[in-house]
């Protein structure tokens, strides 16, 4: 699954890194780069900084699950010297990452209004799941993404915590929408107001890696998906996405997916070619479906989508303690990551292809893609992938 990463935003810089490394950053606009520089494996930290330093950079964050260091490098002639530099495997492009939402109604202001069913959490077949008891409690869902809010009473029940990337010294909380608009998709509670959540008991958790604009670079993509591995999440969203296929970024799902978390990630809002992340071959890249069942016209499209999901006027949670009604893949891939967790809730039976007793990330996959609704040319196709997920055929 791909997901959209674009253009050229202002450089963050964090708060708690050393006088030369703030200055270093300020100055990046003239000349200066941005790079994730992959080590050979058996180097210590140490032996690593020393590389970067020898070479004119300044280290801005340790990727540990990749054997890599996000780096600030004064200039073109600095990142040739450390990419040929003994115990370098490689130096990548740290690329800005984007949310993937297409249009926006709203923030709807307080008071709070009545809860409805969302038509997209209906028409995955959601509210058929949960009088079983399986309301996917107490399963953990990562949303890597703008943030969560910390002080909506639709949410904050369900958030059991979470990390900000950007700068580790300030909060979790969303102060885009975006993030907490999909996580409302997911997991927004069952009480008298708002919305429902495909999962309405899901132990939600904010891992904030895009900024106010929605925007962020890589390698604080790459952390969020290490802090997701470190904190054993088993269902991580990416609704967000870029046009550059780095190295760095499928090592670092790789990763993710070998540490046995379902990845989903919504493929992209160009009507063309499916983004990154949800191009790879490890993740679930979801396209965008309205009321009628039809792809979205900007929907991405492809052989890497593996399932549609609703994401046309989709109403929300949002920042503060507002709704919004968004539209765009980022809000059909948290409808297919609500329903896996509640597959991860029910047993395996016969879905457990290697006989561990346990849901792995392929055997969820499967079970979501064999119990879709078929849309479009039979079994699968290149906009719907394996058809419309159906959390409550995927729980049977």
């Amino acid at each position: 699954m791909k997901k959209f990463i674009l253009g050229a935003i202002a450089l963050p810089i964090f708060f708690g890194l050393a006088l030369f490394v703030v200055q270093s950053a300020a100055e990046a606009n003239n000349g200066g780069e941005r790079k994730i520089v992959v080590f050979q494996t058996g180097l210590n930290d140490a032996a690593k900084d020393e590389i970067i330093a020898h070479a004119g950079g300044a280290k801005l964050k340790n990727l540990d699950l990749i054997g890599a260091k996000a780096v600030w490098l004064p200039n073109r002639a600095a990142t040739a010297k450390l990419a040929v530099s003994s115990g370098v495997v490689r130096v990548d492009e740290d690329v800005v990452v984007e949310v993937l939402v297409k249009g926006q109604k709203g923030p709807a202001p307080a008071p709070q209004p009545v809860e409805s069913l969302p038509w997209g959490v209906d028409r995955v077949d959601a509210e058929l799941v949960w009088p079983s008891g399986n309301t996917a409690d107490p399963i953990k869902v990562g949303i890597i993404d703008t943030g969560i809010s910390n002080t909506h009473p639709d949410l904050l029940a369900n958030v059991q915590g979470g990390v900000n990337t950007i700068n580790p010294l300030k909060s979790w909380n969303d102060d885009n929408g975006h993030g907490s608009h999909v996580a409302g998709i997911i997991g927004a509670l069952d009480n008298d107001i708002g919305v429902i959540g495909v999962g309405p008991a899901i132990n939600l958790f904010a891992i904030k890696v895009l900024d106010r604009n929605g925007s962020g670079w890589l390698s604080d993509v790459i952390e969020g998906i290490q802090w997701a591995v470190a904190k054993n999440m088993q269902v991580i969203n990416m609704s967000l996405g870029t046009v550059s296929d780095v190295q760095s970024f499928h090592d670092a799902v790789i990763a993710a997916k070998n540490a046995g978390i379902v990845i989903v990630t919504a493929a992209g809002n160009n009507g063309g070619s499916v983004l990154f992340p949800a191009a790879y071959p490890e993740v679930i890249a979801v396209s965008a479906t309205d009321q009628n069942n039809v792809i979205a016209s900007w929907s991405s499209r492809g052989l890497e989508v593996d399932l549609a999901a609703p994401g046309v006027g989709v109403y929300s949670t949002y920042k503060g303690a507002s709704y919004a009604t968004l539209s765009g893949t980022s809000m059909a891939a948290p409808h297919v990551a609500g329903s896996a967790a509640l597959v991860l809730n029910t047993l395996v039976g016969a879905y457990d292809a290697n006989l561990n007793g346990k849901w792995d990330p392929d055997e969820v996959q499967k079970k979501l893609q064999d119990r879709a609704v078929d849309l479009g040319a039979a079994r699968f196709d290149i906009l719907y992938g394996w058809g419309l997920v159906n959390a409550y055929a995927a729980t049977q």
